[in-house]
């Protein structure tokens, strides 16, 4: 397994590096997700007082960046809100590296609306047809409202770039597999984006991880076929109930070990999956928070 923890020594003084008492400190590389980026950054700053020798480089990009990294071998941690693909497992072994997956929580996957849109739930389908090539829902009174503030009754549809596994995630779940998006999208390049672009626009409709979610947006029920409407919380991404819970990754190449091993272990424990329960984000495993 090939890994990328870098050492530097702690103290650069006269007598240099090589005195016995000094530690070397242990740098590890985490890049991907935006949906994981903020929890990421929670999980490195907590665990500087868990272990001080041990610092994270936490940053984001997207997914598909990340899994580019640990492809290439410049990350130690790849960050994702979707699972590989089985082109990059295959271009990762071309290249020595054995993508291992660990799920390190649960995410639900929210549908915003602008604070004054009427609507309170949408169906799978409904969503589909909005954000989905040749689909029939192009304005807010196809969905049978009429929005205040959104005289041009256009649905404006607001969605991630391409690189974003959160991107993905919605393509396959809700779009369908084998069916594209429509074009005319306005593709934000982070979470935080698309809600401030849903919060400002009456016509908006937008879509990303439930933690970025503010009390100035409508965050919509949603219903898949032949069962009940389900609100995105944290406790429906925790029991599958809600219809697009996803579990969020990190991926190692090969099984960890040393510093990494860990760290991750530390983020599978009671103290780190509260971290993630905090930030808004469905634990891997039950557990009892303060």
């Amino acid at each position: 397994m090939r890994t990328l923890i870098r050492f530097a020594c702690l103290l650069l003084v006269a007598a240099g590096c090589g005195s016995g008492a000094d530690r070397s400190r242990v740098l590890i590389q985490n890049k991907g997700s935006d949906t994981l980026v903020n929890v990421a950054q929670a999980w490195a700053e907590t665990y500087k007082d868990v272990d001080p020798q041990v610092a994270i480089a936490v940053t984001g990009g997207g997914s598909g960046t990340g899994i580019s990294s640990l492809i290439n071998g410049t990350v130690d941690l790849a960050n994702s809100s979707r699972k590989m693909k089985s082109r990059e497992v295959d271009m990762a072994r071309e290249k020595g590296v054995e993508p291992v997956e660990h799920i390190v929580g649960y995410d639900a996957l929210a549908v915003y609306l602008h604070a004054d849109n009427p609507l309170t739930e949408l169906s799978i389908e409904q969503v589909a047809d909005v954000y989905g090539e040749n689909g029939t829902a192009r304005s807010w009174s196809d969905l049978g409202v009429e929005v205040p503030g959104c005289p041009s009754d256009e649905i404006v549809r607001v969605s991630r770039q391409n690189n974003s596994g959160t991107y993905m995630y919605f393509k396959d779940a809700v779009i369908g597999k084998g069916r594209e998006y429509a074009l005319g999208s306005r593709d934000m390049h982070g979470s935080k984006d698309v809600v401030d672009l849903v919060e400002k626009t009456p016509c908006a409709i937008g879509y990303s991880g439930l933690a970025y979610a503010t009390d100035h947006l409508k965050l919509v029920c949603i219903a898949s076929e032949g069962a009940a409407c389900v609100s995105p919380s944290v406790e429906t991404a925790a029991n599958r109930s809600y219809p697009i819970a996803r579990p969020l990754f990190m991926y190692t190449s090969g099984q960890p070990t040393g510093a990494v091993k860990q760290y991750l272990d530390w983020i599978l424990s009671d103290s780190g999956q509260c971290i993630i329960y905090a930030k808004g984000y469905a634990p891997a495993h039950s557990v009892e928070c303060e």
